[in-house]
C-alpha cells in the first residue's frame, strides 16, 4: 500500500532561508517581548516564521495575509467570547464560524487558514478582553514586519540561476531531439522506434512548462528586491532565450510528428533527406551554442565548437509523390527553425 504523500521533500529548503527564518523568529520574539511583556510573544514568532519566503514579494504578500487573518480571527474570537464566554463548545463554534466567514469573503487560502487558527488560539488561551485582542494584533504585525526586514536585509533571494538552468536545459533537449530526428531520417525505423522518437520529443512540453514556472519565480524574486537592478539584465536575457525556444520546440515537435505519421522505408533514399538530416545536425549544434551558459568555458577539444554552422536554406529536389508532403513539411519547419536560431524574420 503506497501512502498518498511522503514525509520528505524532493529537495531541501536553502540553508540561508532556514537561517533567516530562525533569525527573524528570535528578533520578533525579543522585540515583541520587550514592548508587550504581559504574554509570551507566540503570535510574533509564528508571523516571522511564516513571512520569511523565497522572495521579498512573497514575504510582503504573506505578511499581509497573516495580518488580515489575525485581525479577522481576533475580532471573531473577541465577539464570540464577549457574547457567549469561552467554554469548549464556544471555541468550536468560533472556529466553524471563521471557516464559513472566510469562504463567504473569498479570502486567499493563507488568510482563510489563519482566521480560524487565530480565533481558536485566542479563545483557548482564555483572554477575550479588548486589550488582549489588540495586543495580539500588534504582536502579529511586529512579527510580520521583522520577517520582511530580515528577508530584505540578509541577502534577499534572487532565483535567476534556477531559471537559467531550466531554460538552457530546455534548449539542449530540443537540440538532442533534432539530432535524434536527423539519425532517424537516415536509418530504417521500426514502428517501436518511431513511437519512441515521438514520445521522447513530446517530453519537451513538460520541460517547457517547468522552465516557464522557473521564469515566473525569477521575475517574482526581483519584484521589490533591492538587488533587482544588478540582475534585471540577466533575467531579460534568459526570458528572451525562452521566447526564442518556443517556436523551435513547436517546429521540432511538428517535424517529429510528420516523420512518425508519414514514414516508410524508402524515405531515407530521397535525394533531399540527406541534406535535411545534415541541416538538422547543424541546427542542433547552433541551438546548443544558443543555450549554453555564458559562464561555461568552451570545449577545448573542438576548435570550431563556438562557430555557428547553419547554412542558407537548401535546394530541394522533387521528391517521390508519396513523400512530397513529408519532405515539404520538414523543409518548411527546418526553415523556420533556422530563422529562429539565427534571429531572422520567420514570417
Amino acid at each position: 500500500m503506497r501512502l498518498p504523500t511522503t514525509l520528505q521533500a524532493p529537495s531541501r529548503v536553502p540553508l540561508l532561508q532556514v537561517t533567516k527564518t530562525a533569525i527573524a523568529m528570535i528578533l520578533a520574539w525579543l522585540i515583541a517581548g520587550t514592548f508587550l511583556p504581559t504574554q509570551l510573544p507566540i503570535f510574533a514568532a509564528i508571523a516571522a516564521l511564516l513571512v520569511v519566503q523565497p522572495s521579498v514579494n512573497q514575504s510582503i504578500g504573506r505578511a499581509i495575509e497573516r495580518s488580515i487573518g489575525v485581525i479577522v480571527g481576533v475580532a471573531i474570537a473577541y465577539g464570540v467570547g464577549l457574547l457567549f464566554g469561552t467554554t469548549s463548545w464556544i471555541v468550536l463554534l468560533a472556529v466553524v464560524l471563521s471557516i464559513f466567514l472566510s469562504w463567504a469573503l473569498k479570502l486567499t487560502p493563507g488568510t482563510a487558514n489563519q482566521v480560524p487558527i487565530t480565533a481558536m488560539l485566542v479563545l483557548a488561551i482564555g483572554a477575550a478582553s479588548p486589550g488582549y485582542a489588540f495586543v495580539r494584533i500588534i504582536e502579529t504585525v511586529i512579527g510580520a514586519v521583522v520577517g520582511i526586514i530580515v528577508n530584505v536585509a540578509i541577502v534577499p533571494p534572487v532565483l535567476i540561476g534556477p531559471a537559467r538552468t531550466s531554460v538552457n536545459g530546455l534548449g539542449n533537449e530540443a537540440a538532442a531531439t533534432l539530432d535524434r530526428l536527423a539519425v532517424a531520417l537516415m536509418t530504417p525505423q521500426t514502428p517501436a522506434q518511431l513511437d519512441e522518437l515521438l514520445i521522447t520529443a513530446r517530453l519537451l512540453r513538460p520541460m517547457q512548462t517547468k522552465a516557464e514556472a522557473a521564469l515566473t519565480q525569477a521575475r517574482e524574486s526581483l519584484t521589490l528586491n533591492p538587488r533587482q537592478s544588478r540582475h534585471r539584465r540577466d533575467l531579460e536575457a534568459v526570458d528572451a532565450l525562452f521566447k526564442r525556444l518556443g517556436p523551435v520546440i513547436t517546429r521540432t515537435l511538428g517535424m517529429t510528428r510528420a516523420f512518425h505519421d508519414r514514414y516508410d522505408d524508402s524515405v531515407s533514399r530521397e535525394p533531399t533527406v540527406g541534406a535535411i538530416a545534415d541541416e538538422l545536425s547543424r541546427a542542433s549544434h547552433d541551438l546548443r551554442l544558443l543555450s549554453r551558459d555564458p559562464s561555461d568555458a568552451p570545449e577545448p577539444e573542438a576548435v570550431t565548437a563556438d562557430v555557428p554552422v547553419l547554412t542558407a536554406p537548401l535546394s530541394v529536389v522533387a521528391p517521390n509523390s508519396r513523400h512530397w508532403v513529408l519532405i515539404g513539411s520538414l523543409v518548411e519547419d527546418l526553415r523556420r527553425i533556422h530563422d529562429e536560431i539565427t534571429g531572422e524574420d520567420a514570417s
